[in-house]
């Protein structure tokens, strides 16, 4: 995933605006609540990437699916590349906020056990 300068000059705003998130959770419910928001954080990237491709749970899925393998089938040759490299655009940073799921998952809980139990 290369940054692009737009990124790079967004990137203050979005570690400012996620370390304000973090400390309002921590005022709000301790350590604890940053585990339970880490956990709700990487359940929605989970649940993005394994629907990256159309859904996949609910009662009408399977006329649903039916009906976007039919459009993709449909797609020229380089609109299926192009919605390849969206997903692996979306992959990418769907990673990222694993990786900060992770993180907040196991300070939150980790410090709730070392020092609230």
């Amino acid at each position: 995933m290369r940054m692009t300068r737009i990124d790079w000059i967004l990137l203050p705003f979005l570690v400012g605006t996620i370390a304000l998130l973090l400390v309002v959770v921590f005022a709000v419910a301790g350590f604890l609540g940053l585990g339970v928001l880490g956990l709700l954080v990487g359940l929605m990237a989970q649940r993005i990437e394994i629907e990256k491709d159309g859904a996949t749970s609910g009662d009408m899925t399977t006329s649903l699916y039916a009906e976007q393998f039919k459009a993709r089938q449909a797609m020229s040759r380089a609109e299926r590349a192009e919605h390849h490299a969206q997903s692996d655009r979306l992959l990418a940073y769907l990673g990222v906020a694993k990786i900060i799921s992770a993180g907040m998952v196991i300070l939150g809980f980790g410090f709730f056990v070392l020092f609230q139990l």
